[in-house]
This record gives C-alpha cells, sequence and structure tokens, in this order.
C-alpha cells in the first residue's frame, strides 16, 4: 500500500511526498476504471482552465472524475472540486489507504487506492446530467489530449499544449 509520508517541518518535502503520493493513487485510479471500460487520463484540463486529478471516459459517452487527496492538509486547502460536478456523470475523491476518511463528504463517491490498484469503498451519488454541449466538448478535449499525448511519446519534440 502507500507509504505514509514522513512528517517534516520543511514545506518542500511535506510537498514532494504528496506529490509522490498522489502519482501513486492516479496510478491505482486509472487501473480501477481501465478495468471498468473507461479510457483514462491524468492533469485533465476543463473548458473552464481548472484541471482535474483523473478523468474517465466510458463507451457510452459516461464521464468520471476523480479528485485525489494526498493529505488532511491537500483536502482542507482545497475549495475548487464543486465545479467540476457539472462536468460528470460520477463523483469520486480517492485517497491512500491511511487518510481519514471521515472528513470526506458522504454524498460524493470513495475511492481508496495504491500503485498497483483501487476499490471503490463508496459509490458517486447520482449527479445531473451533463449538458449535451458540454458533454460533446469534454469528449472532444479528452480525444485531443489523449492523441496529443500519444503524439508526444512518438515524438519527443512535439508540443502537445
Amino acid at each position: 500500500m502507500v507509504k505514509t509520508p514522513v512528517q517534516t517541518s520543511d514545506p518542500g518535502v511535506r510537498r514532494a511526498d504528496e506529490l509522490q503520493t498522489a502519482r501513486t493513487v492516479a496510478r491505482g485510479v486509472c487501473r480501477l476504471l481501465n478495468g471498468l471500460g473507461q479510457a483514462s487520463l491524468t492533469e485533465f484540463t476543463l473548458g473552464t482552465g481548472r484541471r482535474v486529478d483523473v478523468i474517465g471516459l466510458a463507451g457510452d459517452g459516461l464521464i468520471t472524475v476523480v479528485e485525489i487527496k494526498s493529505s488532511l492538509a491537500d483536502f482542507r486547502a482545497d475549495r475548487k472540486w464543486p465545479e467540476y460536478l457539472a462536468f460528470c456523470d460520477r463523483f469520486y475523491f480517492a485517497v491512500p489507504e491511511d487518510f481519514p476518511q471521515e472528513v470526506l463528504p458522504a454524498e460524493q463517491g470513495l475511492i481508496v487506492a495504491d500503485a498497483y490498484g483501487a476499490a471503490i469503498l463508496r459509490p458517486s451519488a447520482e449527479l445531473t446530467a451533463v449538458a449535451g454541449a458540454r458533454r460533446r466538448s469534454v469528449i472532444l478535449r479528452f480525444a485531443q489530449t489523449a492523441a496529443g499525448r500519444l503524439h508526444g511519446l512518438t515524438d519527443p519534440g512535439f508540443d502537445a499544449g
């Protein structure tokens, strides 16, 4: 499972530990979404300019957004996640195993993850359907982002934007 970050007074070290934990959780979340038949992208920018940690796209167009919280401080500092709800059909918080889950909003889905996989502990609430034009925009942005990242792997000089 995910290692507990070392407690330190150095904010740079704490931030590096949180980033590593977030990467680890993202990997497990992407494996879970893949197992559920969804393609996924990390660090996906919405049309508003906000960036979600993980987005999943199912073959039927269902959109899942996963917000990773690597620490209690990370959760307490974040006030932007409610803005993501209008862009997805399902919303989850994803946390490492040692995260204090009781602080997370009970009406949102909950995933616990490590580098090797993840489990849904609480299903996502039924959200208001994503408006058709917005759904189309997210799906097109998803496709363009994925294609750009793939191109960047085969052509290192390519700027995927």
